[in-house]
This record gives C-alpha cells, sequence and structure tokens, in this order.
C-alpha cells in the first residue's frame, strides 16, 4: 500500500517504504494559512496557476460549502466543477477527464481520495478547514490528498486552518522528510525533476483509435469466419481494458459492437456459439445519470 492503513502495520512483519522516484519528481511545497480572508487567498492562488495552464484541486469538508465555493468561483470568471458523490460514475470519469484536458481548470470536491485521482496536471491543492481532525482530515488523508500534487513539478499545497493540528504537523513532517530524501537523490545523481504528461497523449490516442476501431467495424461485413472470430476477440480485449481503465461509454459502445458480431458469426457458423469462448458483456452497460439537483444560493 502506498499510504498503509493501521490493521497493515499491525499485522505486517516489516514495513519497507520506496520513497526515491526514478523521475525525480519531489513531494509538495507545504504551507498552513489561516482561514481569514481564506477565499481570496485562494482565488488569488488558483488564477496564478491558471495563467501557467496549470489545474487546481480543492477539498471541502460538505456538500453545502463545495457548491459554494464552486458557485462563488463560477461568478468570479474561474472555470470550476463540483465533484460529489451523487455524481455518477460514468459523469465523474468524464469530468475528471475534462479537468486533465483544460475544459476547466478547478475542481472542487469533499473526498477526493476515492477518485483514484492520478492528475499530472495538477500543480496546487487547497484544503479547507485543514485543522478539523476526522476522517478526511487525519494524518494518512491529509499524506493521501497532499500525493495529489506530487505528480507535478511546481506541486504545492496549502492547509487552511486555524490551529496546527497533530494530524498536519505529522504529514507535514513525513512530506518534508520524502521531499528531503528526494532531493538528495537528485543531487547525487544529477536528476531533473520534469512533470508527467505523457497520461494526456494516451488519453488523445485513445480517442484517435476509437475512432480507427469504429471504420473498421463498419467494414467488417462480409469478412470470413476466422476474420470476423478475430475481429470479435479483438473487440473484446479492448472492452475489458476500456472497462478497467473506468471508461464506461467506451466499454458499452464496444459491447454493442460485440453483440452485433456474434450475431453476424452465428449466422455464419449455423448457430455455433460454443466456438467463441467470449466473455458475457451484460454487466458493461454505461450507469444511468442521475437528476441534478438544485445547488444553493451564492454564499457571500
Amino acid at each position: 500500500s502506498a499510504t498503509p492503513g493501521s490493521y497493515e502495520e499491525e499485522h505486517a512483519s516489516q514495513v519497507v517504504e520506496q520513497i526515491i522516484r526514478p523521475t525525480g519528481l519531489v513531494d509538495p511545497t507545504l504551507e498552513v494559512k489561516g482561514s481569514e480572508g481564506q477565499i481570496d487567498d485562494l482565488i488569488a492562488q488558483l488564477r496564478r496557476r491558471i495563467e501557467r495552464h496549470e489545474r487546481c484541486l480543492i477539498t471541502t469538508l460538505t456538500k453545502k460549502m463545495a457548491a459554494d465555493l464552486t458557485d462563488y468561483l463560477r461568478e468570479a470568471g474561474i472555470k470550476v466543477r463540483y465533484l460529489h458523490s451523487d455524481i455518477d460514475t460514468l459523469e465523474r470519469v468524464e469530468i475528471i477527464r475534462d479537468l486533465r484536458l483544460g475544459v476547466f481548470d478547478v475542481l472542487v470536491g469533499i473526498n477526493l481520495l476515492r477518485e483514484g485521482l492520478d492528475l499530472p496536471e495538477v500543480s496546487f491543492i487547497g484544503i479547507l478547514d485543514a485543522d478539523k481532525e476526522g476522517y478526511l482530515r487525519g494524518y494518512r488523508s491529509l499524506i493521501q490528498t497532499i500525493g495529489r500534487a506530487a505528480r507535478n513539478v511546481f506541486g504545492h499545497v496549502i492547509m487552511y486552518g486555524d490551529q496546527m493540528s497533530d494530524a498536519m504537523q505529522r504529514a507535514i513532517h513525513e512530506t518534508d522528510r520524502r521531499r528531503a530524501l528526494q532531493v538528495a537523490h537528485n543531487d547525487k545523481h544529477g536528476i531533473t525533476p520534469q512533470s508527467i504528461v505523457k497520461a494526456v497523449y494516451q488519453l488523445e490516442a485513445r480517442r484517435e483509435e476509437a475512432s480507427l476501431r469504429a471504420v473498421a467495424f463498419q467494414e467488417s461485413a462480409g469478412l470470413p469466419p476466422d476474420e470476423l472470430l478475430r475481429l470479435a476477440k479483438d473487440v473484446e480485449k479492448e472492452m475489458l481494458r476500456a472497462a478497467r481503465d473506468l471508461e464506461f461509454e467506451r466499454a458499452a459502445e464496444l459491447r454493442d459492437r460485440l453483440t452485433d458480431l456474434r450475431r453476424r458469426l452465428d449466422g455464419v457458423l449455423d448457430g455455433k456459439q460454443s466456438e467463441l469462448e467470449l466473455e458475457d458483456t451484460s454487466r458493461y452497460r454505461a450507469p444511468r445519470a442521475r437528476p441534478r439537483s438544485r445547488r444553493p444560493a451564492v454564499r457571500q
């Protein structure tokens, strides 16, 4: 585990640390600021990153606070979206993708840990009410939240709070320790840290690949049985890969193509479906979108 829990630490015979990153990327710098004037300061921080075409995350403790902050930032001219538990899986994937592609610049959420976010474009994270110790502001949660900015060479985290909680102190100490170890390693081996950008290009490549596959599928009519079977297995592999990557909309589209190919093969092979050995695809359905609730009025 990247951040072992209490149970893991208690039952493990030993814990092995793997801190050094081959990329040379160091843990983000940390800063603690009081809650007075935090929104104005937050907006200034966001605009500074947006000018550099970087992305930002903001984590709050309640849905109301997240919704109010989202509306306030939008009125301030910032391109922002709000991520919460009522948004279905498919829409969450689309929101995260749009953040990475620059459709908007700031993502506001409550429990951003559950999204499995790996966002090299994010250079700034604002943690509101960082001193309110609990599930989302405990030591491990803070460490994991801070780590969301560790994929960017300009990673910086500001924790807003009026007191220094024990969890904050431990998280700051651990982050500084990891940062010092990586910096020493970089200096020793002459490594210059660089932000990771590969994943963005992979995302664009997948879109192009999906388009090419659609053309190939249209041309599949009239293929001999062995070619149809090979195409069906290729589509199945792509469908399973899309499902593993949480690209449910694409997985559902590929499922429909696979179903059509099966029908064609049934006709060609005179019902010898057992020869296909293809997986049941009924579970790869895109989730239904839930109705959106009205957001509360802007809090001044």
